[in-house]
């Protein structure tokens, strides 16, 4: 057998060089150069059989439809974010940050497979007896779940063709012996990645592979490992709470627009299907600075409560932080009450907070942001009952945002008897008239007045 060669490639300019280099003599850009394995071109001979029987194009009428056939995973929420549940011969990327579920989630995945079909963890990152002890913790108990501790993908790779379905965990901690590289780089994490992908069509093998993030919160490695990948899910939730959500934002064989509620108990990760109240407070209406607004999370709307505190700076500078909502967007929020509704918040520190730890990515909780900020400057509580959306400009004025008739069926399915909303979206929202109070703004000052009447 021939010795596999490897080169090193700039991915910024191209250049290759036989050898790792930590500047690149082309384009003078630091450590770009990764390692790739090097395909030796074919002979005339062999060049000549390629062409002879390369494939052909058909008419798109003459293709046959291919019907995937789609497993169920044991957990309801999993099953929605896939599009109706696992699709056989698949690559499912889960990435999230360390300790948020992900070995726990797919460890239930697993052992709830490996009633009826054959399971292959593969751990290299813990031992097996590490992996029992969670399966233990759990309650999860399965005689045809296979443990597999083993980092050399090439040693490992006999033991798939035995499974219908195997776990990876994690894509960082495996290597192939075709690279020289340690495990985790990106010439690896891209070349297992490649391999798992030809093994899996060829097969029809499941594979759920663990991937790592980076600080910034996304998976660590190179793009291309998201490209081959069939879905892509992203787990997110703090450490400190034990509510979760699952996002998808790649699905080949589903839509990206579901999202899955999950909650971490003493049994492991259940899904949650009532979701409704689960980020909304029993005291709201009875303190200041708080406001609910309904957030469209994919192709499901929860109502959310957003928390605000304000207290005098004991310095020159006042200090602001926001959990939830985007920091600049609080800043700029700010800086709109200031200058066009008069409020005075440049001697408050403000503290900011979106309730469950869900992140609020969306434009149309600014105008509960304000009414948040409203409620805490003025120390006057906002109704219970009513909740407000829409999206605020620079100059003040109220922008139209989407799925508006939904936020309000939402809205009034939890009770709210008011809702205070764009004026841009009034006419799709008309449909509830006499069923909810909807109150139409244009600018945030009619908000404010909305809310707060001078008596």
């Amino acid at each position: 057998m021939a010795k596999s060669m490897t080169q090193f490639v700039c991915n910024e300019c191209g250049y290759t060089s036989p050898k790792w280099l930590g500047r690149c003599p082309d384009c003078g850009k630091f450590n770009t150069l990764i390692e790739e394995a090097v395909t030796p071109a074919p002979t005339g001979k062999q060049r000549s059989a390629f062409r002879t029987g390369s494939a052909r194009p058909i008419p798109l009428s003459q293709v046959a439809f291919e019907k995937y056939e789609r497993v169920s995973s044991g957990n309801s929420e999993l099953d929605v974010v896939l599009g109706s549940g696992i699709v056989k011969g698949s690559l499912v990327l889960v990435g999230g940050d360390p300790g948020v579920g992900k070995s726990t989630l797919l460890t239930q995945v697993a052992a709830h497979l490996a009633k009826e079909h054959k399971v292959l963890y593969l751990s290299a990152e813990e031992s097996c007896s590490q992996v029992k002890l969670r399966c233990e913790r759990l309650g999860l108990n399965s005689k045809n779940l296979l443990l597999l501790n083993e980092t050399n993908l090439d040693n490992a790779e006999e033991a798939f063709y035995d499974a219908e379905y195997v776990i990876i965990d994690s894509i960082q901690a495996v290597y192939t012996d075709a690279l020289n590289s340690s495990a985790g780089s990106v010439g690896q994490v891209r070349e297992c990645a490649s391999k798992l992908m030809r093994i899996a069509k060829s097969r029809s093998i499941t594979f759920f592979i663990i991937g790592h993030v980076t600080k910034e919160g996304t998976l660590a490695g190179p793009k291309v490992l998201e490209h081959i990948m069939d879905a892509v899910l992203y787990f997110e939730g703090e450490n400190t709470e034990n509510f979760k959500i699952l996002r998808a934002v790649k699905n080949r064989f589903g839509s990206v627009q579901e999202v899955g509620v999950f909650e971490m108990t003493g049994e492991g990760i259940v899904g949650l299907s009532d979701y409704s109240a689960l980020f909304l407070s029993d005291t709201r209406g009875t303190a200041a600075g708080a406001a609910v607004t309904p957030s469209e999370t994919g192709n499901r709307c929860m109502m959310v409560e957003i928390q605000t505190l304000m207290s005098k700076t004991a310095y020159g500078l006042p200090r602001r932080m926001s959990l939830g909502v985007d920091f600049n967007r609080l800043v700029v929020l700010i800086a709109v009450l200031e200058k066009r509704c008069g409020l005075p918040l440049g001697t408050q520190d403000i503290y900011l907070n979106a309730m469950g730890g869900i992140k609020l990515n969306e434009p149309s909780a600014d105008l509960a942001v304000c009414a948040a900020l409203t409620s805490a400057e003025r120390m006057i509580p906002v109704d219970k009952y009513t909740a407000l959306f829409g999206e605020v400009g620079l100059t003040g004025e109220v922008r139209g945002v989407n799925f508006a008739d939904k936020r309000v069926n939402e809205c009034l399915k939890m009770g709210f008897q008011r809702v205070i909303l764009p004026a841009k979206n009034m006419k799709a929202c008309e449909k509830f008239k006499g069923k909810i109070d909807l109150v139409p703004v244009s600018y945030v000052g009619q908000m404010i007045k909305e809310l707060f009447p001078k008596k």
